[in-house]
């Protein structure tokens, strides 16, 4: 599994790329996209994914 970003909630601040330790977040087309390729969910790294902690308008979640 991996995270996805609510394009109509983020505020696209960049948080999320610079805290992703994957390199799985850019930004495409004026949003910011997550790869699902290269997305761990900061498994072995962290307690909890970073860019979703990091987030200030919660439009991070793990993707259904």
């Amino acid at each position: 599994m991996a995270m996805s970003i609510n394009a109509d909630d983020c505020t696209t601040c960049g948080a999320c790329e610079c805290e992703c330790p994957s390199k799985a977040i850019r930004m495409k087309g004026g949003v910011y996209v997550i790869d699902p390729q290269k997305c761990t969910e900061c498994e072995g790294v962290a307690a909890a994914p970073q860019c979703d902690d990091v987030c200030p308008s919660g439009a991070i979640a793990k993707a259904a």
